[in-house]
């Protein structure tokens, strides 16, 4: 009985499931009658509209008075045209400094003078490591050099005791030599515990880490006790001191590659600080030949001058002008109208004693923000409609009272 009742079920849900893709693939015929439909009325009415119009050319008195559509219109004037490429970016400093050992290796640090936010100056203090080896080891350099001194010394004065004697036929010139010979091995000795010892006091040096520029501490990643190496470990390593100079700062950003001939080193930028409602100009002086293979994007920057309320990692909104036309016709982007010969606007036309609208073809150029650049089809002094152009035909009479 459970066996029959379960065939029963799965042959119910597949006539379900049939019935429900039957009614889908029904729906999806019907929506594509309608647009055709619509598609054919749109046509015939516009067929009917034009033959009615040639009708009442030929025999005006079987026209009916047409109403003539309310429109509004603007005259063309050339103007300057700029083209801008808006992107984000980001306040960043020019001069930026990692704090590293000066030894090479670094050590354990016993004192810590900066923390996060702290303005420094050049050769401030920053850390103290520990330099009880480096003071250790500078002491015997200092009591071995001092010993050789005294060596040195004592064999300069032998060595002149014995020229003088040989001077006056007393000795032998084996003893001037052997003198010379042991004065210019120790002179020689010294020479290199001196370099020794210069060493020596520099490690003593490096124990104290000083600030190289001015700026603002913007990482402080240290404690009393831990190694000062110069970076810390993680993925990606962060460093333990970085300085900041905020008198010196840049914008970056990443331009899409296809922007990649258009923007170059000179381009004129308008930087907009929207948190402080700030806008500065600036020209391109980094301009990245290479693509970025994650974002397909390229790097460039533009030196913003010093203020108290520019900040590394600010937002700024970029827009490079990539190109400039003088004396070129423009119009609002939201005319331009398309069918199936290409781009077109409705433009103000005079018949004899009607007022009527004409279709002009056009071939554009570029567009930013409201305006859109026109290669050829419309000149100055045309007057083009740019309110009421919806469903306007080509000859419909139109008025502009009331406009």
């Amino acid at each position: 009985m459970n066996i029959v009742v379960a065939a029963e079920i799965m042959f119910l849900a597949s006539c379900g499931a049939g019935a429900s893709t039957d009614s889908k693939s029904e729906l999806s015929a019907k929506k594509a009658e309608l647009q055709k439909l619509k598609t054919d009325q749109t046509k015939i009415n516009d067929q009917v509209t034009k033959l009615e119009a040639t009708i009442a050319k030929l025999d005006p008195s079987t026209a009916t008075a047409e109403k003539p559509k309310l429109v509004g219109v603007t005259t063309i004037a050339t103007s300057n045209f700029d083209h801008y490429i808006d992107l984000q970016g980001r306040v960043d400093a020019v001069n930026i400094s990692y704090i590293a050992p000066r030894n090479g290796t670094g050590g354990v640090v016993k004192g810590v003078f900066v923390k996060k936010g702290d303005f420094v100056k050049k050769g401030q203090l920053l850390l103290q490591l520990d330099d009880i080896i480096a003071k250790q080891t500078l002491l015997a350099s200092e009591q071995t050099l001092a010993a050789t001194k005294a060596q040195l010394d004592l064999n300069k004065d032998l060595y002149k005791r014995r020229q003088n004697l040989w001077s006056q036929g007393i000795g032998t010139e084996v003893d001037v030599i052997t003198a010379k010979t042991n004065a210019e091995n120790f002179e020689a000795q010294y020479n290199s515990q001196l370099e020794n010892l210069k060493n020596a006091q520099q490690q003593v040096n490096f124990t104290s880490v000083y600030s190289g520029v001015d700026g603002v501490a913007d990482d402080v990643n240290i404690r009393v006790g831990e190694m000062f190496t110069g970076v810390v470990s993680g993925n990606p390593p962060a460093p333990q001191i970085k300085i900041v100079n905020n008198n010196n700062l840049k914008v970056t950003a990443q331009v899409p590659e296809n922007y990649l001939g258009r923007v170059k080193v000179g381009n004129h930028v308008v930087i907009n600080f929207p948190d402080i409602n700030k806008t500065s100009d600036a020209v391109i002086t980094v301009a990245s030949p290479l693509i970025d293979n994650n974002s397909r994007s390229f790097y460039i920057e533009a030196k913003i001058p010093s203020s108290k309320d520019f900040h590394p990692n600010q937002i700024a909104l970029v827009k490079i002008q990539d190109f400039s036309i003088k004396n070129t016709i423009t119009i609002p982007v939201n005319t331009l109208q398309s069918d199936d010969k290409g781009k077109f606007v409705m433009v103000y036309s005079k018949e004899s004693d009607r007022t009527v609208a004409k279709k002009r073809s056009v071939v554009i150029g570029d567009f930013y923000n409201d305006k859109l650049e026109i290669k050829s089809g419309l000149k100055e002094g045309d007057t083009i409609i740019t309110d009421g152009f919806q469903g306007l035909y080509d000859g419909q009479l139109i008025t502009t009272e009331g406009k």
